[in-house]
C-alpha cells in the first residue's frame, strides 16, 4: 500500500515533468516560428476550418507545382517531338546529329536510368538538409540550362550527354513535389492534388505538340532548324520559372508568414492522425529495409512500373505513334493534342472519385481495364485502321495517366512508417525509370507498316497487370484493417483503401 505522501511525492514529480516537456515543446514550436504564447487551437474536425485552409494552401501550393510540372514534362518529352519535327526536309534531330533509331533508344534509356538512381538521394536531401523552395528551384533551373544546350548539339555523344544530366536534374522533382503534398494536406485530400500537377503534364503533352506544330513551321529562321527552336524557347521559360520558385513556394507550415500562430499548429496537427507533416527524425534500418523490400511495398512499386510502360509510351512515342497513323510529322505534332486532353480530364475525375469515396483500388482497376482494352483492340485491327486506331490510342491515355495520381497517393497512406514517406515516395517514382526503359525499346521502327504491334500488345498486357495487383492490394488493406494490423513502428494505423 502507498502512502499518502509518498502519493503527493509522485504526483509533484510527473507535474514536473510535464512541465519539463511542455518547456521543451514550446522551444521547439519558438524555433520552428511559432510562439508558444498563443494558446489559441481550431478545431481539428472542423470541416468548415479544414476546407478554408486548403482554399489557403491550393492558391499557394498548387499554381505553381502545376505549372512547374508542366515545364518538367516539356522538358522531359520534347525530345520525341524533335525526333519528328521536319523529318520530310532532312532537318529532325536525328538527321542533323547524325543518330539512329538506336541511339534515340539508347539515350532515352540512360535519361531513364538516371531517373532511378538519383530520386531517392534528392528526396533525401530535401527531407534532411534542404529547403524545397530552395531544392526544386534549384533542379529547375539546372535543367533548364541544359536544355537550352540542345539547341547547339550537332553528334550523338552531346545529345547522350546532356539527356543524362537532364535527367539527374529532373529525377528528383516529381517525388519532391509529392512530399510537399504530404506536408501540407491529409491523406484523403492528396490524390486529387497530385492529379491536378500530374495532369498538367497531360497539358504539357498537349502543349508540347502544339508548340512543336507552330515552330515546325519556323523551321530554318536565324539558319537554327525548328528542333531547335524548340529546345531554346522551353529552355528559357523553364530558366526564368526558378526564380518564383524560390521566392513563393512554401516550404512548411512553420516557415509559412502568411499563416497565423494558431493556423500553423492546426495545419501541422491535423496531419498527424493518418500521417503526413514534415518529420525531421531519422527512420529507423527496420523501417527503411520494410519501406524498400516488404512484399506490400514491393507490389506497389511493380505495379507502378507497368503503369509507366504505357505514360513512358505516350511521353516518348506519341508523335511516332501518330506518324504511324498516316500523319506528315507536323501534323502529328498536332494529333498528339486530343489523347492528352482525354488523359487531363479523366485523370481529374478519377482522382477526386478515388479520394472522395476511399476506394483507390478499385479506381485503379477499372480505369487500367479500360486502357488495356484500348492498347488491345489497337494492336488487333488492320494498321490502315487509322480513325478506329487513333480512338484507341485515345482510350489508352483515359487508363494510363489517371492511375498515376492516385497510384502515387495510395503508397504515400500506407507506408510501413510515417517516418518513410519521403523514400516511399522517391522509390515509387524511381520505378518509372524502369516503365520508361521498357517503354523505350517495344516501339520498334520496323514495325511501323504494322501498326507497332510489340507496343500496343505489351501495353496491353502492363494495364491488365496493373488491374491485378490494384484489386489484389484492394483486398489485401482490407485484411490488414479488419484484423487490426498495425506498422513497423507498432503504431495503430487505418490502412487506406
Amino acid at each position: 500500500m502507498v502512502s499518502t505522501s509518498n502519493g503527493n511525492y509522485l504526483a509533484a514529480e510527473n507535474m514536473e515533468k510535464e512541465k519539463q516537456a511542455q518547456h521543451v515543446e514550446n522551444n521547439c514550436l519558438e524555433n520552428q516560428g511559432v510562439s508558444a504564447s498563443d494558446d489559441s487551437s481550431l478545431d481539428l474536425l472542423d470541416d468548415k476550418e479544414n476546407r478554408r485552409l486548403n482554399r489557403l494552401l491550393d492558391i499557394r501550393i498548387l499554381p505553381l507545382c502545376c505549372w512547374i510540372y508542366l515545364l518538367n514534362f516539356l522538358d522531359r518529352g520534347n525530345i520525341g517531338n524533335a525526333k519528328v519535327l521536319n523529318e520530310e526536309t532532312g532537318d529532325d534531330m536525328l538527321q542533323r546529329t547524325g543518330m539512329t533509331a538506336m541511339d534515340y533508344s539508347i539515350t532515352l534509356t540512360l535519361f531513364s536510368l538516371a531517373y532511378a538512381v538519383f530520386e531517392v538521394p534528392s528526396n533525401w536531401i530535401m527531407k534532411h538538409y534542404v529547403r524545397p523552395s530552395i531544392w526544386l528551384g534549384t533542379l529547375l533551373a539546372c535543367w533548364g540550362i541544359l536544355t537550352l544546350g540542345f539547341a547547339g548539339v550537332k553528334n550523338y555523344g552531346t545529345v547522350l550527354a546532356l539527356r543524362l544530366l537532364i535527367g539527374v536534374c529532373e529525377a528528383g522533382f516529381f517525388p519532391g513535389i509529392c512530399y510537399l503534398i504530404t506536408i501540407w494536406y491529409r491523406h484523403n485530400e492528396r490524390s486529387v492534388r497530385i492529379a491536378l500537377v500530374v495532369a498538367f503534364c497531360n497539358l504539357a503533352g498537349a502543349f508540347g505538340g502544339a508548340i512543336a506544330f507552330g515552330i515546325g513551321r519556323v523551321n530554318g529562321a536565324s539558319g537554327l532548324q525548328g528542333f531547335r527552336w524548340l529546345f531554346i524557347i522551353e529552355g528559357i521559360i523553364t530558366v526564368v520559372s526558378a526564380l518564383p520558385v524560390l521566392v513563393f513556394l512554401p516550404d512548411y507550415p512553420a516557415r509559412a508568414k502568411w499563416l497565423s500562430t494558431s493556423e500553423k499548429r492546426f495545419a501541422e496537427d491535423r496531419l498527424k492522425e493518418r500521417g503526413g507533416g514534415y518529420l525531421s527524425n531519422h527512420a529507423s534500418r527496420k523501417e527503411i529495409l520494410a519501406t524498400f523490400f516488404s512484399p506490400r511495398m514491393m507490389t506497389h512499386y511493380i505495379a507502378y512500373v507497368a503503369n509507366v510502360v504505357q505514360q513512358g509510351s505516350f511521353t516518348f512515342f506519341t508523335p511516332t505513334i501518330v506518324t504511324g497513323l498516316g500523319y506528315q510529322s507536323i501534323e502529328a505534332q498536332l494529333m498528339t493534342v486530343p489523347p492528352w486532353v482525354v488523359g487531363f480530364v479523366v485523370a481529374i475525375t478519377l482522382s477526386y472519385s478515388a479520394d472522395r469515396l476511399n476506394m483507390r483500388g478499385w479506381h485503379i482497376t477499372g480505369a487500367s481495364l479500360a486502357g488495356g482494352t484500348g492498347w488491345l483492340v489497337a494492336g488487333l485491327l488492320p494498321p490502315d485502321a487509322y480513325t478506329k486506331r487513333y480512338g484507341c490510342l485515345c482510350l489508352a491515355a483515359a487508363g494510363a495517366f489517371p492511375c498515376a495520381p492516385s497510384m502515387t497517393n495510395w503508397v504515400a497512406c500506407n507506408t510501413p512508417s510515417l517516418l518513410t514517406i519521403p523514400f516511399a515516395l522517391a522509390l515509387h517514382n524511381s520505378s518509372a525509370g524502369i516503365g520508361q526503359i521498357i517503354a523505350q525499346w517495344i516501339w520498334k521502327p520496323g514495325e511501323a507498316a504494322q501498326g507497332y504491334p510489340t507496343g500496343n500488345f505489351t501495353c496491353a498486357g502492363c494495364a491488365y497487370f496493373v488491374a491485378i495487383l490494384a484489386a489484389g492490394l484492394r483486398l489485401w488493406y482490407g485484411r490488414m484493417n479488419k484484423k487490426a494490423i498495425k506498422d513497423v513502428r507498432g503504431e495503430t494505423r487505418i490502412w487506406s483503401y
